[in-house]
């Protein structure tokens, strides 16, 4: 791989943690056959929870923060294992909280932002069309690459945590124009009316296309939220980190049928996909936020239970940004005063809820649905978010 000035006297530095960032970059360009890095704007480093990464993980960011490594651009973090001021009210252990703070402390002496979010374009990390960044989380990656239209992989988080510091990453993949052409079409013939039917209809195609580029026909709007939950959920039954949707995140034409594979998305799918996702009943926890809850979800869920009790706990996560302009505008309360908790930093994917006494989860997110199980020991009732509050209001 060709690599400039800088980036050599990068590799040859007196600064261990650049120096093996650089080392780390260089090995995943030859194994993936990059001929050259490509300078990055912003990067967004996961394997921040405890739960996800155990003792070994916080050796690792222990151990780069020790040999002086620092990020060089704009670099926020994933969702932690729990809320970093409320964790007490949670249920989290005393040891939990001890190892989830000292990763903090590493990604602080660092220099990462203390995000803790799997939305950072809904809190500050906005890349513009076309910027070539180094994003980890599976739903950021997806959002960004598709309704943003900036370029990157779907990193690791050592691979991000090292484009972060040397402010570069390898240049292949969804980095070059050739591979982000559509690999299929989907033409949608059943009624997506609502965040949940995204969801289902991306849990659907993840699992068929894996890790191609799906290009969709036949949805009309496709507000912000929606388009989150679609990714998120393709990206976690699949590993899709680019799809298309004709005049909502792309002004080409479709691709001709003869091209690329034609699916058809039929109403009978969607009722399927929603049957598949839900593998309980009677939850005991309800849970919005995955990915994290925009502003505009917590209005919709404050409202909604605006004077009300509920009979299951209700979770509702978000950044801590967005968090802050919920206390402002009294949504937190109203909420609180119903029986549930707005939670900031961390989800219910990436806490220890199986440890917290929780067996059976409600959400309206295929994504949580497709991950629960398997992380979290959970079942799973999947809904649509409305549907979901009324049936645990009193």
């Amino acid at each position: 791989m060709h690599l400039t000035r800088e980036e050599e006297e990068l590799l040859e530095s007196d600064t261990p943690g650049e120096r093996k960032a650089m080392e780390l970059l260089v090995t995943l360009g030859d194994v993936y056959g990059a001929e050259e890095m490509v300078e990055i704007g912003s990067a967004q480093a996961s394997g921040i929870s405890y739960k996800s990464i155990g003792d070994p993980g916080v050796e690792f960011l222990e151990g780069f923060a020790a040999e002086g490594a620092k990020v060089s651009v704009s670099t926020f973090a994933n969702p932690a294992g729990m809320d970093m001021q409320q964790w007490r009210e949670m249920g989290v252990s005393e040891e939990f909280a001890e190892k989830q703070e000292r990763i903090q402390d590493a990604l602080r002496e660092m220099g990462v932002t203390l995000s803790f979010t799997c939305t950072p374009y809904l809190a500050g990390n906005l890349p513009r069309r076309g910027e070539h960044v180094a994003w980890a989380e599976s739903s950021a990656v997806s959002f960004v690459n598709s309704v943003v239209g900036a370029r990157t992989n779907r990193e690791g988080g050592p691979s991000a945590l090292a484009a972060a510091i040397t402010g570069r990453t390898p240049k292949h993949g969804l980095h070059l124009a050739e591979n982000r052409r559509p690999d299929y079409l989907i033409e949608v013939d059943a009624e997506i009316d609502s965040q949940s039917d995204f969801a289902a209809l991306g849990s659907w195609a993840g699992r068929i296309v894996e890790d191609a580029v799906p290009y969709f026909t036949g949805i009309d709007g496709g507000r912000t939220d929606e388009l989150k939950a679609l990714g998120a959920a393709m990206a976690a039954s699949g590993a899709v980190a680019l799809y298309y949707v004709e005049g909502i995140t792309t002004d080409e034409e479709p691709p001709a049928s003869g091209d690329v594979e034609t699916l058809s998305f039929e109403p009978s799918d969607l009722e399927a996909e929603y049957e598949e996702l839900t593998t309980g009943e009677n939850p005991e926890l309800v849970v919005f936020g995955c990915p994290h809850a925009s502003m505009e979800e917590i209005e919709e869920i404050a409202a909604t239970v605006e004077g009300q009790s509920l009979t299951s706990d209700l979770w509702v996560c978000t950044s801590g940004a967005v968090k802050t302009w919920a206390d402002r505008n009294g949504h937190t309360d109203t909420i609180e005063a119903a029986g549930g908790m707005v939670l900031a930093d961390t989800c219910n994917v990436v806490s220890p809820i199986e440890e917290l006494g929780y067996e059976t989860s409600a959400t309206d997110s295929a994504k949580a649905a497709n991950y629960l199980p398997g992380f979290c020991n959970q079942q799973v009732v999947f809904e649509d978010k409305r549907a979901l509050l009324e049936e645990v209001i009193e």
